[in-house]
């Protein structure tokens, strides 16, 4: 019905229809109402980013160092550490390969965006959906204005500031001043801050000294400087700066033939300006609590498993054991590989040295466990008969440690009275492969020689492994990996399992300290362990267990000069036993005043002088174990080993 005939009818009319005039007009005011909304929420957004961003700090040519304090299980100060930090470089005062390297691999658009690079991040996720690596698209800028906070956090209101810091340098510096301060504030890795810290560190040049080389590894290290750090990665570290070289070509700032006569980078250490403070264990767990994170920020408190009271009875044991400058090592953990206490010598402000850790030692018969563990597998068993007797193989003839042979004997007591020649005739029965792949089994990583003296300890190890692998044995389940944070204590499934032969393993180290070499170990609770003495006394072992402690000791001198009398079953063993008395409670230990974690490593200062040899070393009473001398005309002839290169690989 039309308008007129609606007039016509008398019925009221209905509003005009709007004309393309006015919904134009209409239409304009929204666009506009909101472009001012959109500025307007613009505005509010920028004002809490400048009243929240950290700016002021973000324009300062050097941030404040970060520090790292190591705590006890029970959260008591072990040690802290600061950072080292270089002072600022001038990026126009250094060779220009130095700060074209950082611009190749972290942001080759570096000159050209303004602070965000929308073409970098659109090439990190194509390439971060396309492949199984991970690329970050942050630019230069960025991750400078990252340093600008105290916490690592990663919410989107983070990236909004940081974003904001970015174009808020850009405006106020020039490209050269952003590249200089971020190179005086990346992170190195070994606790280094900043470039001219880092060519000190492992260089021992002025950053204006660098080569291509230098400058490439250095720059490849800050993606992930945890694990890219030549001290602890050097092939790591040299692949990436490989891949540093080739983006310096592919962007034109050096040419094919200068990238051809590169050749890889040394590391030469340089001196540090102060004397790191801590502990044997703070030292070894500091490592693992620096790969936590590549970006620490201000004062990080890292709580690790270390237990004050057992660290102080660890220390003491071996204080009150006559050593005189003879060093010893102490190592104890929990049934899951938790390390709760560490010595590593007699003084850590006279030798920071590790020797827990750091020194491979020959462990004599405290590898023979392993041998044990290949003749259980291969159907062996505690109270099988042996014959303990000479023995020769090819040109070499193995000799029990105290000269006797005792003939037909159980295993069990082969094992006690810790037998050479049975122990070598076990390992060439069952094979050297096997027993190093029991060893293997258990957590042993260091280089093995499949020699026929392999049953001897010959190999070197260090003390925290072997103390590891002993405790898989007194655990049941294998390989333990020894942590120091718990963070890293490990799942069920890492473990594997062997009941029966590790229960055979406990028999037979039970008997060790029964009635064997270890007998100076003995508790008045249900004792496991074994001595280990190395040609001419140069080291003395005892690794053992009881309760839910597994403990090792090593006694010997730095300079491997031997220690006349010392046997494993003596000075080591007795360690062992004050220690562990204290630690399960047995008997009551004498009141000791406390001592701060972080000065337990140290020697008392009201302590005497030690003198230079080992207190006499009291003599055992001899085993109760028939001893027939068995003549040479029995002794046992076994095939010449197999040439060099038929044994096995390792």
């Amino acid at each position: 019905m039309t308008a007129e005939a609606i007039r016509a009818e008398g019925q009221p009319e209905g509003p005009e229809p709007p004309t393309p005039g006015a919904v134009r007009a209409w239409r304009i005011r929204m666009i506009k109402r909101g472009i001012k909304l959109f500025f307007l929420v613009l505005l509010i957004i920028v004002a809490l980013l400048m009243l929240t961003s950290p700016i002021s700090r973000s324009l300062s040519p050097r941030l404040e160092a970060p520090s790292l304090t190591i705590l006890s299980a029970e959260g008591e100060p072990i040690a802290r550490r600061g950072a080292m930090i270089g002072e600022p470089i001038d990026v126009t005062q250094l060779p220009p390969h130095v700060g074209l390297a950082f611009v190749a691999i972290e942001d080759r658009r570096f000159y050209y965006h303004s602070g965000i690079d929308p073409w970098g991040i659109g090439r990190a996720f194509f390439r971060n959906s396309t492949t199984s690596g991970l690329q970050g698209g942050s630019t230069i800028t960025q991750q400078l204005a990252k340093t600008s906070f105290l916490s690592p956090d990663r919410t989107w209101t983070r990236k909004a500031q940081e974003a904001f810091i970015a174009l808020w340098l850009e405006a106020r510096l020039t490209k050269n001043e952003i590249l200089s301060r971020y190179l005086s504030n990346v992170y190195f890795g070994d606790n280094i801050y900043g470039l001219r810290a880092a060519a000190l560190h492992y260089f021992n040049v002025a950053p204006e000294d660098l080569s291509l080389s230098q400058a490439a590894m250095l720059a490849g290290v800050v993606n992930l400087p945890s694990r890219l750090a030549p001290t602890t990665n050097l092939a790591a570290a040299r692949r990436r700066a490989e891949l540093v070289l080739n983006a310096m070509v592919e962007n034109g700032f050096i040419t094919q033939a200068q990238r051809d006569a590169v050749r890889p980078a040394r590391v030469r250490l340089g001196p540090r300006d102060d004397t790191p403070t801590g502990t044997y264990f703070a030292d070894w767990v500091m490592r693992e609590a620096s790969s936590g994170s590549d970006e620490d920020y201000g004062n990080r408190r890292i709580r690790t498993t270390l237990e004050g009271d057992l660290q102080r009875a660890a220390v003491r044991a071996v204080r009150r054991a006559g050593l005189g400058r003879t060093q010893a090592a102490l190592v104890a953990m929990r049934l899951d590989g938790r390390v709760v206490a560490m010595v590593g010598g007699r003084d850590y402000t006279e030798s920071p040295f590790n020797r827990a850790t750091q020194a491979q030692r020959q462990p004599g018969s405290a590898f023979k466990p392993f041998v044990y563990l290949a003749a259980f597998r291969a159907g062996y068993r505690p109270d099988t008969i042996v014959n303990d007797a000479p023995l020769r193989i090819g040109d070499w003839s193995p000799r029990n440690y105290d000269g006797h042979y005792r003939g037909a004997i159980p295993l069990r007591d082969a094992v006690a009275i810790s037998s050479n020649s049975v122990a070598v005739q076990t390992s060439e029965r069952v094979g050297r492969g096997v027993v190093i792949q029991a060893a293997r089994d258990m957590g042993i990583s260091s280089p093995l020689r499949a020699d026929p003296s392999l049953p001897l300890g010959v190999n070197t190890v260090n003390l925290l492994e072997l103390t590891a692998a002993y405790t898989g044995i007194a655990s049941g389940r294998f390989p333990i990996r020894p942590y120091g944070l718990p963070e890293d204590a490990p799942t069920e499934s890492s473990f594997r399992r062997d009941p029966q032969h590790m229960a055979m393993l406990r028999d037979v180290l039970h008997s060790v300290v029964i009635r064997g070499t270890g007998r100076a170990a003995n508790l008045s609770v249900p004792t496991f362990g074994k001595t280990g003495t190395t040609s001419d006394y140069r080291d003395a072992w005892f690794v053992g267990f009881a309760g839910d402690l597994v403990v090792g000791v090593w006694v010997g001198n730095d300079d491997n000069t031997p220690l006349p009398g010392t046997s494993g079953g003596g000075v080591p063993a007795r360690i062992w036993r004050a220690f562990m008395t204290e630690a399960l409670g047995i008997q009551s230990a004498p009141a000791a005043p406390p001592v701060p974690l972080t000065q337990a490593d140290r020697r008392d200062a009201n302590e005497a002088e030690p003198s230079n040899t080992l207190a006499p070393e009291p003599q055992p009473p001899q085993p109760q174990i028939p001893e027939p001398l068995v003549p040479e005309g029995n002794a046992v002839t076994l095939p010449s080993p197999p040439r060099p290169e038929a044994l096995p690989k390792q």
